[in-house]
């Protein structure tokens, strides 16, 4: 796929070694300022968690001629929890919103959705992402309340289907 940069974008599988990567795309996130911030606050993606789930990463070449894990620049990424038919994370870098990347990893996470056989993903969003997956086609199914200490607010519960 190609980014509104014109950059060639693709998705693959992430690794232990895109731990730090994929924490701090989570620690910066801009939706996640404010009231929100002690959601995050210490959140770590650790390496056992990319080995235990389906993590995948959207990333484009960064311009090095040798290639491996530093020619490549993370944009984004999203975590399909397969046997709870749920999404568990996805982010997209701040800098890289607004070129595709969230309907991309989208795209990729349906279609392996249904590579498992699932028909419908289970998405609890964090409430500012609401509109976005509503227009990736995710229904609102109804709301999952706040609970405190580790979740303050109530979330919006939506289905993604898998067509």
């Amino acid at each position: 796929m190609k980014s509104g940069r014109g950059d060639a974008v693709r998705i693959r599988r992430a690794t232990a070694r895109d731990a730090r990567r994929l924490t701090r795309i989570v620690r910066s996130s801009r939706a996640y300022e404010g009231p929100y911030a002690p959601m995050i606050a210490g959140y770590r993606i650790g390496p056992d968690y990319i080995e235990t789930h389906e993590v995948f990463v959207a990333v484009e070449a960064a311009g090095s001629p040798t290639g491996g894990d530093n020619s490549e620049r993370v944009l984004g990424f999203y975590a399909l929890l397969v046997t709870a038919a749920e999404l568990d994370l996805m982010f997209v870098a701040d800098d890289a919103q607004g070129r595709g990347i969230g309907r991309l990893l989208v795209a990729h996470l349906t279609d392996r959705a249904r590579e498992a056989g699932l028909t419908g993903v289970r998405v609890v969003a964090h409430p500012p992402s609401e509109g976005f997956y509503l227009r990736v086609g995710a229904g609102r199914t109804g709301t999952e309340y706040a609970r405190p200490p580790a979740v303050m607010w109530d979330r919006p519960e939506m289905i993604l289907p898998v067509p």
